[in-house]
């Protein structure tokens, strides 16, 4: 999945086959005539300003431009208004892209000192960065992304210029190392660094999350998400895109979905939002990437569909109309526009509607116009990140094509240019400036319930920064009796944050009037629940909520309380709602190693006994588990409970056993691993007999075997590892658990729509010399993986160095049953020097020509 930001010229004439990143046998032959291409200088930004069409009842503002801000990536508002901008000066100053590791790349400090809206004083916070691309205001600095460092920087002095750098991690964006050389990828790497609702620091393309802590730097796994950009509603949800993929988000909070080893793929995060992917630019768009496709453009020369999503954001202020509150607006930059998307409620999720037809919130004739981010100002307005280059392709997937449409343009020159603008709507002025870092924490506590959630925002995190013990009465009567419910919300968040949350502030919160309060505090209350039993009480007197997103959070919770009562909960509302994917899928994500004892229960309720909507896919998915988990006594009581089942029951025998057959993959042609039993299972004789279940018996035979089962393969003894190749075993598993972990899962069994499964996969336990060269180089998909089409590209890991790579390709090879043989150091450093020069990712067609 690379972020294809591309280049925007045509070239007319004759056919260029491809390069670098593209089919070496795809031939590119320009489809718009030259003379329908209108040209595209450099232009001034108040001569920018009147190349835009802005749907009605709002205007756009110039807030900066160049000299004063260059190539600019990212912004964010300190607590005093000030505009901090992130500047990427070295992506692409040349079609060669020499000079990408110069030390140029910035972050500067923008003030409007008179008071017109625009930016005229400059103070450069920090220079001297390779490639910097992620910011996030944090206490007296900020965390600055420079890859492969995340550092805190801290201006300790007052003048604004940092003075102290402290690393919060080296493994940040590491697809754009330097050391990386050429094959460094600033398409392809982590950047966002969004503070949640939840006081988690998010990225996209990252898989761990930070928090601050009085100071210290916290770090967990998490999943992950899309290519450029992230954001959060009001509630804190999570947004993200890529690409042609314009729109996902998170229903759920994801740490929950990888509790259970043994279901795979839950609902609630990374869903698709949209139904269709329809652009609709104001000039014709022929220099895309594939814009020699006849699907890419219209007859009429615009940009088809979504190529370059990016920088989703949630519009949370108070400068729109009402309508617009919670609507996401995303860069499109390749077809020089932005999207504004309306949301609809179902449930706990919603969908997204273009909320203009047939047309877009803003576009622009301007091809050099690059909307890259956006954000939400203190005073209310969307503020728009134009980096305003030409060339937005990186060099890695540059084709010929490309690079001849940019020198006929001159869209290579000039270089550090960009632009801000603000979008204001007519109705009303923009907000007062503000003056946070001094406020005090009875100020700061009102301001969590402004109507901009950029204020809510600010207030909760400089009280959660400050621990300031005077704000807590203020914060408990807030959150139990605030008028606001997003106020009562932050409240919440902020004492979570603060870690002074408390037994009668949430029983209180627990039973709050709005449905999201009500959730939140439930996940709040987790920690407490060992120590303060007396929560769970409160808890499940709310078994019975109607609201879905209490009704869900609920079983989230419930399902860290590991005893009968919660579980007897669990099962009530689970049997209420088996139509309800991410109700159920919640409650099982809570069950890892206990879903028989909670099948046993489901089936010994009378309730039970007739068939309803969703009962099969529950049972089913239980029964999955408990085969996946491939424990032979378990195994051999969850067949026996399917042959006992009465005539009168049989549609449960039938969901039990489609739930086992449905843990290998469909229609595979790859070798399933099958469980290996103790002996023949006699319920499996017994379920043979039954006519209706016999086609069922022979496949469950084949996904099972015991001792002396006729025709079955023999098990191969794995060799024992020498002391040296265990060390390096243990060092793959600690490195595969920070690295590769957090999309393939500690158990190795993928995530849908993101990762494949390792466990029992054929390029994990094949040749050797396939999977070093996908770590090294990277995977472009489509890749079959146990009979199952993925979709799906991997980043390229070579920024690890020879040893750490064995390490980790050892780990996968030995872990989770196989019994494959290590990999040696020296094999990873001889296929690294024979593919020095190769900088695209391996196809699964190259890769398979190996032996």
């Amino acid at each position: 999945m690379r972020l294809r930001i591309f280049l925007f010229a045509v070239l007319i004439g004759f056919n260029l086959r491809a390069q670098e990143g593209e089919p070496h046998d795809e031939a590119q032959t320009p489809r718009v005539p030259r003379e329908r291409i209108p040209p595209a200088p450099a232009l001034a930004p108040d001569q920018a300003l009147k190349t835009f069409k802005l749907q009605l009842g709002f205007r756009l503002e110039l807030v900066a431009g160049e000299p004063l801000v260059q190539d600019p990536v990212q912004i964010a508002f300190d607590p005093d208004g000030r505009l901090w901008v992130l500047e990427m000066r070295g992506f692409m100053r040349n079609l060669e892209d020499t000079g990408a590791f110069e030390k140029i790349g910035s972050v500067a400090v923008l003030e409007d000192t008179d008071g017109d809206g625009r930016m005229d004083r400059r103070t450069v916070f920090l220079d001297g960065l390779v490639m910097p691309r992620a910011l996030a205001l944090a206490r007296d600095g900020a965390l600055v992304a420079e890859p492969p460092n995340l550092w805190f920087c801290r201006d300790t002095n007052g003048d604004l210029r940092c003075d102290e750098k402290v690393m919060v991690a080296n493994d940040y964006a590491t697809e754009d190392a330097p050391k990386l050389g050429p094959r460094a990828n600033p398409e392809h790497a982590a950047n966002g660094l969004l503070r949640a609702l939840d006081n988690w620091i998010y990225s996209a393309n990252h898989t761990a999350r930070f928090r601050d802590t009085d100071g210290t730097w916290q770090r967990e796994a998490t999943i992950f998400r899309g290519q450029w950009g992230i954001s959060q509603d009001d509630f804190g949800r999570l947004f993200y895109n890529a690409n042609e993929d314009p729109l996902r988000a998170d229903f759920v909070p994801s740490a929950y979905l990888g509790r259970n080893p043994h279901y795979r793929n839950a609902a609630g995060v990374n869903v698709k939002l949209y139904d269709e992917k329809a652009v609709w630019p104001i000039r014709v768009n022929p220099g895309v990437n594939r814009g020699y496709r006849p699907e890419q453009l219209r007859p009429d020369g615009t940009l088809a569909t979504f190529t370059a999503a990016c920088a989703p954001l949630v519009y949370r202020g108070d400068n729109f109309p009402r309508e617009f509150e919670g609507n996401v607006f995303v860069c499109e930059p390749a077809g020089n526009l932005i999207r504004r998307y309306t949301l609809e409620e179902h449930g706990v999720g919603f969908k997204a509607t273009n909320a203009c037809r047939q047309a877009e919130f803003l576009a622009s004739t301007d091809e050099r116009f690059r909307p890259v981010n956006l954000s939400n100002g203190p005073d209310g307005c969307l503020y728009l990140v134009d980096m305003y280059h030409g060339i937005l392709q990186h060099r890695i997937y540059l084709t010929g094509y490309l690079r001849q449409q940019t020198l006929d343009r001159g869209l290579d020159r000039p270089v550090d240019l960009g632009r801000i603008y603000r979008v204001v709507s007519e109705s009303q002025p923009p907000g007062a400036r503000p003056q946070l870092s001094k406020a005090g924490a009875e100020e700061l506590v009102k301001h969590l319930s402004h109507p901009n959630g950029w204020w809510r925002d600010t207030a909760q995190r400089l009280l959660v920064e400050r621990n300031d013990s005077s704000a807590l009465a203020a914060l408990k009567q807030l959150a139990t009796a605030g008028a606001n419910p997003l106020g009562r919300l932050h409240a919440l968040w902020t004492l979570e944050g603060t870690r002074q949350v408390d037994f009668a502030t949430l029983k209180r919160a627990i039973a709050d009037a709005h449905p999201k309060v009500r959730a939140s505090a439930m996940r709040i209350s987790e920690p407490l629940l060992k120590n303060q039993p007396e929560l769970i009480d409160e808890l499940l007197a709310h078994a019975g909520d109607a609201a879905p997103e209490a009704q869900l959070q609920l079983a989230f919770t419930l399902g860290e309380v590991k005893e009968p009562r919660a579980e007897e909960a669990l099962a009530k509302m689970v049997s209420r709602n088996a139509t309800n994917a991410c109700l159920r899928d919640a409650v099982i994500t809570g069950l890892g190693g206990r879903e028989l004892e909670f099948l046993e229960r489901l089936l010994a309720d009378n309730n039970w006994n007739a068939p309803k909507a969703g009962a099969e896919k529950l049972l089913g998915a239980l029964a999955r588990c408990v085969f996946i988990e491939a424990n032979p006594d378990r195994v051999n009581r969850l067949l026996d409970l399917a042959a006992s089942r009465p005539v009168s029951e049989s549609w449960q025998r039938l969901a039990l056993l489609d739930g086992v057959i449905d843990a290998a993959p469909a229609g595979s042609a790859a070798r399933i691993k099958p469980v290996r039993l103790n002996a023949e299972p006699p319920a499996l004789a017994a379920l043979a007999t039954l006519k209706e279940v016999e086609d069922r018996a022979k496949k469950i035979a084949g996904l099972i075997t015991w001792p002396g089962k006729p025709g079955a393969r023999p098990e191969v003894a794995a060799k024992p590892l020498t002391a040296e190749e265990q060390k390096r075993f243990e060092q793959g598993k600690e490195l595969f658990l920070v690295s590769c972990g957090a999309c393939h899962q500690p158990h190795g069994l993928g995530q849908e729509g993101l990762a494949p499964p390792l466990v029992d996969s054929e390029w994990v336990l094949g040749p050797p010399q396939r999977v070093v060269r996908i770590v090294l180089h990277g995977l472009h998909g489509p890749v079959n993986v146990k009979g199952k089409t993925f979709q799906l590209d991997m980043p390229a890991l070579g920024v690890f160095e020879d040893d750490q790579i064995a390490a980790i390709l050892t780990y996968i090879r030995r872990e989770w049953g196989h019994t494959a043989g290590p990999v040696e150091s020296d094999l990873v450093k001889k296929i690294r020097a024979e593919t020095e020069k190769r900088e695209e990712a391996w196809t699964e067609a190259e890769l398979l020509k190996i032996p």
